[in-house]
């Protein structure tokens, strides 16, 4: 049983090019696996496994408040050992291909509330010149559009058309779409502009600059919003991602329909999109247990 294992991880090295930390954790995986099912039945043996004995080993990892996350890694592992085996013809049938593993729970979205946003928008939270007027403008984009931060930096001077009032984005696999924005973002872009072009010596095409002429960067895009959300809001996460999520429910607590936001997200599926339906519902949820006398 020993030198099946060790011809498996050699395979896995050699002829797969698996990394030596992946080759460990495999390793790793198989004798927790094994040690189980010894400690279950003296006469275990790693060829005769059947999907009973898979099973047993799943729930028990469950019960010991394993994450869904580990328990599937655990079980790919098992899967491409049978498969190995299958293909050596070691074995002539693969116990794993019908096992299912547990599913993932999807953490609700994090967002602000509308009257926070307003107060993370206040003028007052900005720095006066330049700097302030494109942090702002760079926070409230984010809140009125839902785009990605990738999206906001690679904004180009001609993506922005001020007479259509909207934005073209240029998304994930390199997807286009149109973004509409209102007057109050409008004017905000419009002060920036003057800003910019008055300050600032553009060293290259990117609608955001730094002061040095050059496009924002990732991380200077990150601080900024953890900068200014942190001055209103207690929340974990203070980033970019959090705004697209604002702007999302609010957009369906206002009556959106989930096709309109998932166009305007620039999600593929539907379902990506339906995450945020859970989130306005306990919203909701939360509101009934405050205001019902019976809640």
């Amino acid at each position: 049983m020993i030198q099946i294992i060790n011809s498996f991880l050699i395979y896995l090295k050699s002829e797969k090019n698996y990394s030596d930390k992946t080759v460990i954790n495999y390793e790793s995986d198989l004798d927790e696996f094994v040690k189980f099912h010894t400690n279950q039945t003296h006469n275990f043996d790693v060829v005769k496994v059947n999907e009973e004995d898979i099973r047993l080993w799943i729930i028990y990892l469950m019960e010991n408040h394993l994450k869904e996350t580990s328990v599937n890694r655990k079980l790919s592992c098992l899967r491409s050992f049978y498969k190995y085996l299958l293909y050596k013809g070691v074995i002539s049938k693969d116990p794993t291909r019908r096992i299912v593993g547990p599913k993932r729970k999807k953490a609700l979205p994090v967002f602000i509330k509308v009257e926070d946003m307003q107060k993370v928008l206040s003028k007052d939270n900005f720095e006066e010149g330049y700097k302030g007027v494109r942090d702002h403008t760079v926070i409230d984009m984010f809140y009125e559009t839902g785009m990605r931060l990738s999206e906001l930096m690679n904004l180009r001077n001609e993506d922005i058309d001020m007479i259509s009032m909207k934005i073209k984005v240029t998304g994930k696999r390199n997807k286009q779409r149109y973004i509409p924005f209102g007057q109050t973002l409008k004017d905000e872009i419009e002060e920036y502009i003057i800003s910019r072009n008055k300050y600032i010596e553009a060293k290259c095409n990117a609608f955001f600059l730094r002061e040095n002429g050059l496009a924002l960067y990732p991380n200077l895009i990150y601080n900024i919003v953890k900068q200014h959300l942190s001055k209103v809001v207690s929340i974990k996460k203070k980033s970019p991602h959090v705004l697209r999520h604002t702007f999302a429910t609010a957009m369906l607590n206002n009556e959106a329909s989930l096709s309109a936001v998932k166009d305007l997200l620039g999600h593929e599926r539907l379902s990506t999109t339906e995450i945020y339906t859970h989130t306005t519902f306990e919203e909701l949820r939360k509101n009934y247990k405050h205001a019902h006398p019976r809640a």
